[in-house]
C-alpha cells in the first residue's frame, strides 16, 4: 500500500481519504497496524461532525431521501459524507454499490463523499470499519456523516450504537405491524420520518403520522428527548429542511444537558468492549491447540457425553495455558 499523506487527508483531499479508508478496510495485519497508526494521529481532529444513522425497509426511498437531504445540507454550507453499511451480499439484492449511481447528483458534488462499506471483514466486521471510516471522514472535515443501513436487522443496532441521532424512514400506511420493522428498532429511533408523503399519499401520511405518534407515546423514554414523528417527500423536496431543523434542535438540547458527550463516551466504551470480545474470539479461532481439540469436544457435546460448560471450560484452559 502506498504512503498516505496525512496533511492532504486533514485538508480534505478526497483521494487521500479514499486511500486511508481502503487501508482501514484491508484484512492484512500490516495494513491494520498502519491504519491504526493513522487513526491515532487523526484522533485529535475527529468528533466535530453530527453523526446521523438512517434506516428503513427496502422501498422506503432511502437513496432519494439521502440525496435530497445531502443536497439540502450542502446548500447550507455543510460537507456531507454518506457511509452505507451493507451486511448482505450483492446476490441477495442488498448491494449498495448501486447507490452511487442512484445518488447521481449528490455523488457529483465536491462537498459530498459517498462510500459503501465492505459487507464483511475480519476483526470488527462492518461495525468497526464504519466507525473508523467515520473518524477519517471527520478528520477530513466533513460536518455531517450519514450512516445508512440496508436491511432491517442486526446492522441497525450496530449503527444506532455509533451515531448521535438515529432516524427510521417509514412509508405512508403500515398500521400496527410497523412495516416489518422490529419494535426494538423503533425504540432506538430518535425520529420516525414518513417519506413519500406526496400526491395521493399525503392524507394517508398524515394518518400514519398520528398512528405512530400514538405508538411512540406508549414507549417509555428515559432521555431528555421525546422522539418525533414527521412527514416529508424527498422526491418533491418537501419538509427535508424541517428534518434537519429537528436534528439541530436535538443537537443543541443534547449539548445543553451534557447528553451528547456522555453518549459518545458510552459508545466508545462499548466499542472497546466489543473489540476485546472479537479479539478474544479471533485468538481462540487461531489457537493451534484449541483447533486441534475442538472437533472432538463438539462431538462430545452434540452426543451428550459432555456438558457445554465442561467443554467450554476445557477450551479456555487450553487457550490460557
Amino acid at each position: 500500500m502506498s504512503h498516505i499523506d496525512l496533511d492532504s487527508l486533514l485538508q480534505g483531499n478526497r483521494r487521500a481519504l479514499a486511500k486511508a479508508i481502503t487501508l482501514v478496510e484491508s484484512k492484512l495485519d500490516s495494513h491494520r497496524e498502519q491504519a491504526q497508526d493513522i487513526l491515532q494521529q487523526v484522533l485529535p481532529h475527529t468528533g466535530n461532525s453530527v453523526r446521523i444513522g438512517i434506516t428503513g425497509v427496502p422501498g422506503v426511498g432511502k437513496s432519494t431521501f439521502i440525496e435530497a437531504f445531502g443536497l439540502y445540507l450542502i446548500s447550507q454550507g455543510k460537507r456531507v459524507a454518506v457511509l452505507a453499511v451493507d451486511p448482505s451480499s450483492p446476490v441477495a439484492g442488498g448491494s449498495i454499490l448501486g447507490d452511487k449511481t442512484r445518488m447521481e447528483e449528490l455523488s457529483r458534488r465536491d462537498e459530498a463523499f459517498i462510500r459503501p462499506s465492505p459487507s464483511e471483514g475480519a476483526l470488527g466486521g462492518v461495525a468497526q470499519k464504519t466507525r473508523e471510516t467515520m473518524l477519517l471522514c471527520e478528520a477530513a472535515g466533513y460536518d455531517v456523516i450519514l450512516v445508512e443501513t440496508v436491511g432491517v436487522g442486526q446492522s441497525e443496532y450496530q449503527v444506532a450504537g455509533m451515531v448521535d441521532f438515529f432516524m427510521v424512514l417509514m412509508l405512508p400506511g403500515g398500521g400496527d405491524e410497523l412495516q416489518g420493522i422490529k419494535k426494538g428498532i423503533v425504540e432506538l429511533a430518535d425520529a420516525l420520518v414518513i417519506n413519500k408523503a406526496d400526491g395521493d399519499s399525503s392524507t394517508l401520511a398524515k394518518r400514519t403520522r398520528q398512528h405512530y405518534n400514538n405508538a411512540m407515546n406508549l414507549l417509555r423514554h428515559t432521555s431528555f428527548w421525546t422522539p418525533r414523528v414527521m412527514t416529508c417527500s424527498a422526491l418533491q423536496n418537501e419538509n427535508v429542511d424541517a428534518v434537519w431543523g429537528m436534528i439541530v434542535d436535538y443537537y443543541f438540547q443534547a449539548q445543553d444537558n451534557g447528553a451528547f458527550i456522555s453518549k459518545r463516551a458510552r459508545q466508545n466504551r462499548q466499542w472497546m468492549h466489543q473489540l476485546v470480545d472479537e479479539m478474544l474470539h479471533l485468538g481462540l479461532a487461531r489457537h493451534p491447540r484449541v483447533r486441534e481439540i475442538l472437533p472432538a469436544l463438539e462431538r462430545d457435546v452434540a452426543e451428550g457425553r459432555a456438558t457445554a460448560y465442561a467443554a467450554a471450560r476445557r477450551i479456555m484452559d487450553v487457550f490460557q495455558a
